[in-house]
């Protein structure tokens, strides 16, 4: 059940950062941070896909720290979109806050992971 709530949430991460990519100013700094975080916040589901497809779990962990890498990039764009004053926080207050939940997740998901493969040793 975890893996269709993950999928959704990833899924619905990457529309929201669409969705404020696309009402962000047109100012250069804008769309330049915009763009990043556009590549960085899509991805996320991207990696957490490819991880539920892994075949090992060295590769599973792999996808789904690259994701985690994704997330945190996308929380630095966000935050010096704010610091620039290019949006409120206010705006961006629940995306961040959905940015570190699924952090969270991914983090307890490569854990089990991991202290299962060092179970097996």
């Amino acid at each position: 059940m975890m893996n269709v709530d993950l999928k959704t949430r990833t899924k619905g991460f990457a529309i929201r950062i669409i969705k404020l990519y696309a009402d962000l100013p047109k100012s250069t700094e804008a769309q330049i941070l915009g763009k990043q975080l556009l590549r960085s916040g899509t991805s996320v589901g991207a990696h957490y896909r490819e991880g539920m497809r892994a075949r090992s779990d060295a590769e599973f962990i792999s996808k789904i720290e690259g994701g985690l890498q994704e997330l945190e990039e996308s929380v630095y764009w966000m935050e010096l979109l704010i610091e620039s004053d290019v949006i409120d926080e206010y705006s961006l207050s629940e995306l961040i806050k959905e940015a570190d939940e699924l952090t969270a997740i991914l983090i307890t998901c490569v854990k089990k992971v991991k202290d299962r493969k060092e179970a097996k040793k």
